[in-house]
């Protein structure tokens, strides 16, 4: 349970950062504290896009990752962040992403910010 909530404030986070740094993906608010409960829900929504569909897609995508020596996980992660989007709009979350190429940047700023953010908080494997 401890993993399942850090793994959910790393995304928040990676997202809030992909969200400051590009004017294409946005979240919107009547106020920080509302931006910060859309910005958890949108990371759970976000978490479970990748817990359930990813792994799917990725096994599906295989021949693709041989051939492109691993560059198609940029587009998964970019399908899977506009996936999100769509899924935020269909829940009526404040959150959307503009355009397949702010998704490719968004989703390597998420990785990347993510992953940094794993490696510092604690996951309770102690």
């Amino acid at each position: 349970m401890k993993n399942f909530v850090v793994k959910t404030l790393a995304n928040a986070g990676a997202l809030a950062v992909a969200t400051w740094l590009l004017h294409d993906i946005t979240l919107t608010g009547s106020s920080t504290g509302r931006k910060i409960g859309t910005l958890l829900l949108v990371a759970l929504v976000f978490g479970l896009v990748n817990f359930l569909v990813k792994p799917l897609v990725s096994l599906l995508s295989l021949p693709l990752f041989l051939l492109t020596l691993g560059l198609i996980t940029l587009v998964i992660n970019a399908l899977m962040l506009l996936l999100t989007s769509w899924l935020a709009d269909q829940l009526d979350l404040s959150f959307h992403v503009e355009g397949f190429w702010t998704a490719v940047l968004g989703g390597l700023i998420i990785s990347v910010v993510s992953w940094a953010l794993n490696v510092v908080l604690p996951d309770g494997k102690d």
